[in-house]
């Protein structure tokens, strides 16, 4: 099991709008928007570091008004 928090900076005024479709997508344990550096803190789990992959890349910074990402991949599980 791979798990990641995903750490996004939106674009101001698109907090809610993007928190929502976020919370949409297969494989969130937690959204929660944030103050500071990032915007948005996520917590994802998925099978594979491929499955991983595709959400970040395929889905998740797809969605209008993320400007980036950083994805920080956790070891020795929980």
């Amino acid at each position: 099991m791979v798990i990641a928090y995903v750490l996004a900076k939106v674009e101001a005024g698109k907090d809610e709008r993007v928190l929502e479709e976020v919370k949409k997508l297969r494989g969130i344990c937690n959204a929660v928007p944030t103050y500071g550096l990032y915007d948005l803190h996520v917590e994802v789990s998925f099978p594979t570091i491929e499955d991983l992959d595709e959400f970040v890349f395929a889905k998740m910074r797809i969605i209008e008004g993320i400007k980036e990402t950083v994805t920080l991949i956790t070891f020795k599980g929980r």
